[in-house]
């Protein structure tokens, strides 16, 4: 570790973060993380009061990096915590809104940009930082960016202009920087499980694997001998021990599995079915998921200690219609895949493909954009897509693609009924047989109300 000098740079020339960090037993506090593209910074804090934070050496958090103010924000601890701008240079937001002089609430989790800096809270028990002794203060660890995920901080103003897109892609190298686990939010099939890829690709952990768990996918007996294993079998989270894992509509555990889950968020270690050994894994965890999982604590469908440990940080992936001028780009990159899946020659997207594309708000996001090129497809004759075939914004001009889309559609279900019965039911070879994904199959199935065939599903 190279040496310091009083102001909290390294005699490298590395920026730092430094602040008065809390040592000790904190666990259950609500924590303090900032990230940016140099160091970072976990402390806790009171359950209530307020904290300046800011370059100056006088703030209660003194972030060193050139977009933040000498006082940038004021935070107010509470109930509801809420944040102010302290009239900075660079602004403060909120989920990418901007936030002025008047304290606006901020939910744990929650991106909170600090100039080019990301500071969240982390939730806990509001009032365990009340137990907590005083004890003596140390300065906070910083690290290096791994390569494939190091950012040059945008100058002040640049995002005047960003897309809802850019700002996702600068945020997930930020947070790829990091150690805190992250809730991936937004509509259904709008690419969270991409955006998870690429946070571990981008993260310190990118030697290690990347693994996914899919909630709704088995059983509450058969996912639990999945993830934490079973007697002499070492279940999914050993096996990605210095890894990532993502766990994908997350909403839909069990409630039983949700409290084993948390046993290994809160001490990193799991336990077999069927034994009472601890063994220690180190995981980076994601999840993901298209609902308010605030909503479904207030239920009584999640629990609430769960989520604050998963909710590390929040990143929102935007629906598909806020981000239209990636549409050219998405639709050509499935239009090549779908002609190889079909064994067809390479297709062009013509002007008037793309405009009735770009004019769908696509309410199933990139996950409906990929079936309605894959059918359009099937169904266009010659060497470019046919604009008929592809759905429109206006429904009065898309009856003649919406019957070709349903004929499609009962085509597309017959070789499903088909290829399962010749499959005697397993999902995977039939899958295979159809030339699709085993996730795409099964979401097929829900979508054309096709019961899943029992005991077919096992992966062979």
């Amino acid at each position: 570790m190279s040496s310091r000098d009083s102001e909290g740079t390294s005699r490298d020339g590395r920026t730092e973060l430094t602040a008065n960090t809390k040592d000790g037993d904190t666990s259950g506090a609500p924590r303090l993380t900032a990230i940016w593209d140099g160091g970072s910074l976990s402390r806790a804090l009171p359950a209530s009061g307020s904290l300046t934070i800011g370059r100056s050496s006088g703030c209660d958090v003194r972030i060193d990096h050139t977009s933040v103010s000498r006082k940038h924000a004021v935070l107010h601890l509470g109930p509801t915590h809420k944040i102010e701008d302290a009239g900075s240079a660079n602004g403060t937001r909120i989920a990418g809104r901007p936030v002025s002089g008047i304290p606006l609430p901020v939910a744990p989790g929650e991106i909170i940009e600090i100039g080019n800096v990301v500071v969240v809270i982390q939730g806990g028990d509001p009032t365990a930082a009340e137990r907590t002794p005083p004890v003596k203060l140390t300065p906070p660890r910083s690290f290096r960016l791994p390569p494939s995920a190091s950012s040059t901080a945008a100058p002040p103003g640049a995002r005047a202009n960003e897309t809802p897109m850019q700002r996702l892609e600068r945020l997930v190298k930020l947070v790829a920087a990091g150690n805190i686990h992250v809730l991936i939010t937004g509509e259904t099939g709008t690419g969270k499980e991409v955006i998870a890829e690429r946070i571990h690709r981008a993260s310190r952990r990118a030697a290690a694997g990347f693994y996914r768990v899919e909630a709704a996918a088995l059983a509450e007996n058969l996912l639990d001998r999945e993830l934490f294993g079973e007697g002499e079998r070492a279940g999914l989270f050993e096996s990605a021990n210095g890894g990532t894992v993502l766990v994908d509509e997350v909403s839909e555990l069990p409630l039983g599995t949700q409290a084993k889950l948390l046993r290994v968020l809160e001490r990193n270690e799991v336990i077999r079915v069927d034994t009472v050994g601890a063994r220690k894994v180190d995981v980076r965890f994601i999840a993901a998921t298209n609902r308010d999982l605030r909503a479904m604590v207030a239920e009584g469908t999640f629990r609430e200690d769960l989520y604050f440990r998963l909710n590390g940080i929040t990143v929102e992936v935007p629906p598909l219609r806020e981000r239209r001028e990636q549409i050219s780009a998405i639709a050509s990159e499935l239009l090549v895949q779908a002609c190889a899946d079909a064994r067809r020659a390479p297709m062009s997207l013509t002007k008037e493909s793309l405009a009735r594309l770009e004019s769908y708000d696509w309410p199933g996001n990139v996950r409906e954009l990929k079936n309605a090129i894959e059918r359009a497809v099937l169904l266009s004759q010659g060497d470019a897509l046919d604009p008929m075939a592809l759905p429109a914004g206006d429904p009065g001009d898309d009856a003649a693609g919406a019957r070709l889309r349903n004929d499609l559609a009962a085509f597309e279900r017959q070789r499903i009924v088909e290829a399962l019965e010749k499959c005697a039911g397993n999902q995977t070879k039939a899958a295979q047989l159809l030339g699709i994904s085993r996730r795409t199959l099964v979401s097929r199935l829900g979508e054309y109300n096709l019961p899943r065939p029992r005991g077919g599903g096992q992966r062979s």
